[in-house]
């Protein structure tokens, strides 16, 4: 079995939303290694195909090996059935290499959401492969407590994109305000059925928050 220094699983927030015609995925951008803060521009969001995204806490290394493996396996996905694989299909398959793994596990939290033919949909996946589709809103990570105090308060059914953003942004900020692991800016992204939009620094420090 791996060995594992629990000081790495630590960190991070992350946060996803699902608003009317599609979702926003949105994460912090520090890494710890105990009390130590080992990174300031780290990479949480993944794209995997042209509707779907996945969100990562936990160990660093193992999070960047299934992103390998979901970008991979999406792309075959795609040139053998002749259409992109959709976020259940994504969400699964995470699940089941998960599940695999469970004598030598990927220590991670993972979201899977996107925006495909059924709509917009983001699962919770866990370090040995339970994976939980949830409704609206979700948290991972040492901050989710912090994010969800947010999200609860002010997520409603039929919420707009623009104000979703806000919302991440908002519930990302009282995280990193209360936890130590979480930091350093925020990254997000949205995606539609008609496009997957990664923004600019500049455009996230441009959200006014209401």
């Amino acid at each position: 079995m791996k060995d594992c220094d629990t000081s790495i699983m630590a960190g991070t927030t992350t946060v996803g939303i699902i608003f009317d015609g599609g979702i926003v995925l949105a994460t912090e951008k520090r890494a710890t290694m105990g009390s130590l803060i080992a990174s300031k521009r780290a990479k949480k969001i993944y794209q995997i195909n042209n509707w779907m995204g996945m969100t990562t806490a936990g160990g660093v290394g193992d999070a960047q090996q299934l992103t390998r493996i979901m970008t991979v396996e999406a792309n075959l996905f795609a040139i053998r059935r002749g259409r992109p694989m959709s976020v259940s299909s994504g969400a699964t398959l995470l699940s089941n290499i998960l599940h695999g793994s469970r004598l030598a596990p990927y220590y991670v939290q993972l979201l899977v959401g996107g925006c495909d033919e059924t709509g917009p949909s983001v699962y919770s996946v866990d370090a040995i492969g339970g994976a939980s589709p949830e409704v609206d809103i979700v948290a991972t990570g040492s901050g989710s407590p912090m994010a969800y105090g947010v999200l609860e308060d002010r997520f409603y059914e039929g919420i707009k994109r623009d104000e979703a953003i806000q919302l991440a942004i908002r519930a990302l900020n009282a995280a990193m305000r209360r936890d130590a692991g979480s930091g350093e800016g925020i990254a997000l992204v949205t995606i539609t059925k008609e496009e997957y939009r990664e923004f600019s620094p500049e455009e996230i420090s441009a959200v006014v928050l209401n």
